[in-house]
């Protein structure tokens, strides 16, 4: 197919806001350069140029090489959109295919610019005809004879002018897409499901009091913005939004995003104040905007630990644990949740705790299903540290069963072939204090434990968090170190009626259980020494066995004791510990509790690095 620019693309993007399939855009790319996250570049068509930008989701292929400066590329998808403090239009492209690498020159004629106005000088008419690119393709430019220049304010109102009445107001209701919202446009309008909505809330603040609600849109593309209610705004629409239906928004202003107080990816966030309009979309062709996730393999969750940002997930149902009922200590209510474990082709599990309704309904469709080994695909998910690494859904998080993505076939194809006879691990076992919590969870916070111990308030309104570099000095061979516990959901089980054991949270008999610490020990450092209480994960870190392993050394005998060795030689070893510290109540004292949350072994070159640094501040503060 000869490659071509179209000398009247841009005046044919100018008379259609919309794109039409029929047209055939070609365009040269000038001016490429980077803003903020995406490329901005000069569209040309050798008549006229238009301020365009990719979609940051193409800024691979700018990076990659694929698109390049001067080069030509076919316009698929766009929108068009005004610069109303600069009476200006750009183009955002959504959708293009590469046509040709860079040419030698850019393609000019006498034109006159969209964005300056100046008349370009023309060209001899053997370099019209002809443009060469590096790889000595002809790039044919056909003008013609005829050459009338107009402006695009021209061009609109022409095709106003031939418009009826009809189809002018239809376009002034022509829907714009979330990604081509921006702070500097003029008025809009979106087509938008409402995916997630939260609570009415009080504030009280300097100004005054108030109330504020945020709700997620999501557009057909699967584009989603956060979108924010202040006083008689929410008290407008709270009501009138209702969770999964389709509605017209309008008359509403953008802003950057406060990551820190949004989990959507999206570059702006939009405010509705009491002049907005919303109108539900009922007798409109309504739509179920598509799920677009942005997957986390398991053994990358570590520095999203106790983060703000929500992950997206995608793994092989390895266990399902019965509903349980956990009660809220804010409000003593009773909700639904259940535990599944999961799996992908990083070898590596995590478990997901399911809540309310997800872990009634999906959650018992998982059960039913689970020697199946269905795949799941959970979006926006809370990384915590409960057993190293765990995972927790929110009310806004979506779930598909075994979803039609080239993700899910690839990880089904990965656990036929290998995955199931594969040796899995858990996430957080084994983990290095820099991996599994980012920097801040060992080499933050860092204190001494005199200066927690003489502090007795520390802990008191909620759980404090330090880091701790130390020894353990001291475990006491004959204080209760393990339980009997569940291997469904690791809940303490009791003696059955005759034989095996019952496990109250699973509701079940079972003919074996496992062994999990629940142990103290005192660890020790420069300045003082304090006991602290390890569970079963970071106690498996401090000893080196498992707690099964640990009981048979205890029954074993002989001269010298198997089981007392083995705690001598997890003394005096240099850790790092990341602690909690807590206020609990003994006969009517409130004490402080210390709990290790984790322990890795003390990395000495991260560990000089950061003295280094603290050295550095030192001599700075002099």
């Amino acid at each position: 197919m000869e490659k071509s620019v179209n000398p009247d693309a841009i005046a044919t993007i100018l008379a259609n806001p919309s794109p039409d399939s029929s047209t055939d855009i070609v365009v040269q790319v000038v001016d490429l350069k980077l803003a903020g996250s995406r490329y901005m570049f000069n569209a040309n068509d050798g008549k006229m140029k238009l301020k365009a930008i990719f979609q940051s989701s193409m800024s691979t292929e700018v990076i990659s090489g694929k698109i390049q400066n001067l080069g030509l590329i076919r316009i698929l998808d766009y929108a068009l959109n005004d610069i109303a403090s600069k009476g200006e239009k750009y183009l955002i492209v959504t959708k293009c295919e590469v046509v040709s690498p860079a040419l030698d020159l850019e393609i000019k004629t006498q034109v006159k610019s969209e964005e300056s106005g100046l008349l370009l000088k023309p060209k001899a008419e053997d370099e019209i005809k002809s443009e060469v690119n590096n790889e000595g393709t002809s790039i044919l430019l056909k003008p013609k004879k005829e050459m009338v220049t107009k402006s695009a304010a021209q061009i609109v109102h022409e095709q106003h002018q031939n418009m009826a009445p009809v189809a002018r107001m239809a376009m002034t209701r022509r829907v714009h897409p979330l990604i081509s919202l921006n702070p500097y446009q003029g008025i809009w309008t979106i087509k938008v499901r409402l995916t997630s909505k939260g609570t009415l809330r009080t504030y009280k603040n300097a100004r005054g009091e108030g109330c504020v609600f945020n709700v997620e849109l999501t557009d057909e593309d699967g584009t989603q913005i956060q979108a924010t209610m202040f006083n008689e705004a929410a008290r407008k629409f709270f009501d009138k939004f209702q969770l999964g239906k389709v509605y017209y928004i309008s008359k509403g202003t953008l802003k950057l995003a406060n990551k820190q107080f949004s989990s959507v990816k999206n570059d702006y966030e939009m405010t509705l104040n009491e002049n907005s309009e919303m109108e539900e979309a009922s007798d409109e062709a309504t739509f179920i905007p598509e799920t677009k996730f942005d997957f986390v393999q398991i053994d990358q969750l570590g520095p999203y630990v106790n983060a703000k940002e929500l992950v997206d997930v995608i793994g092989i149902v390895q266990s399902v644990s019965p509903t349980m009922s956990i009660r809220r200590k804010s409000n003593n209510e009773n909700v639904p949740k259940r535990d599944i474990v999961i799996a992908d082709d990083t070898k590596k599990t995590v478990v997901v705790s399911l809540w309310n309704e997800l872990a009634t309904d999906v959650g018992q469709e998982l059960l039913d299903n689970v020697d199946k080994s269905p795949i799941i695909a959970i979006k926006s998910l809370k990384v915590g540290d409960f057993q190293g690494v765990n995972l927790s859904t929110l009310p806004r998080s979506i779930m598909q069963v075994n979803p039609d993505t080239p993700e899910a076939k690839k990880l089904r194809s990965w656990y036929d072939s290998e995955g199931k006879g594969a040796s899995l691990a858990s996430v957080g076992s084994g983990m290095s204090p820099l991996i599994k919590s980012g920097l801040r969870s060992m080499y933050s916070d860092r204190v001494s434990l005199a200066n927690i111990l003489s502090n007795p308030s520390l802990g008191e309104d909620k759980a404090a968090f330090f880091s701790v570099r130390g020894y353990i000095s001291f475990i006491k061979p004959d204080q209760a170190m393990w339980y009997r516990a569940c291997k469904t959901c690791n809940k303490k089980v009791t003696d059955a009626l005759g034989s095996g054991y019952w496990c109250e949270g699973c509701q079940k008999n079972d003919d074996e259980c496992s062994l999990r610490y629940i142990m103290m020990s005192k660890i020790s450092d420069a300045s003082a020494e304090a006991w602290v209480s390890a569970f079963n994960e970071e106690a498996e870190r401090m000893i080196g066995c498992s707690a099964d392993e640990l009981e048979k050394l205890k029954s074993q005998e002989g001269e010298e004791n198997p089981y007392q060795l083995k705690l001598k030689e997890a003394t005096w070893t240099p850790l790092l510990f990341r602690v909690s510290v807590a206020q609990h109540e003994y006969n009517n004292e409130k004490r402080q509790r210390i709990t290790i949350k984790s322990v890795a072994p003390l990395d000495l070159a991260a560990e000089s690095r950061y003295l280094l640094e603290e050295i550095s501040k030192m001599k700075l503060s002099q």
